[in-house]
């Protein structure tokens, strides 16, 4: 699991051709996400049934960080290669200032 910090990920969602997957659950995403997210909750989430074909890099969070790693095993084990998260989650991303979207 490589950790990725707040600017970092603003950085890299700038810069474009990520994938960022929201773990959360329904009504944790109710109150907002990353702008440019995509939401599979952590329960539904299937990485053997991920579509992967375009080349992005997927990027995982949760509210705190341990769900999106536990996400980003799963994702790794089928992927074979080290998967990005968001350290601290979407608590440090507003901590450090970052803007979040209405659902």
């Amino acid at each position: 699991m490589i950790d990725l910090t707040a600017d970092e990920l603003a950085a890299r969602l700038k810069a474009g051709n990520i994938r960022l997957i929201d773990v959360r659950t329904d009504a944790e995403v109710a109150e907002g996400m990353i702008p440019g997210a995509e939401h599979i909750a952590l329960d539904r989430f299937d990485p053997a049934r991920l579509d992967l074909s375009d080349g992005r890099e997927v990027v995982l969070y949760c509210r705190s960080g341990r769900r999106s790693a536990m996400a980003g095993e799963l994702l790794a084990g089928v992927t074979g290669k080290p998967v990005e998260h968001l350290a601290g989650g979407i608590t440090a991303w507003e901590e450090a200032g970052q803007p979040l979207a209405p659902r």
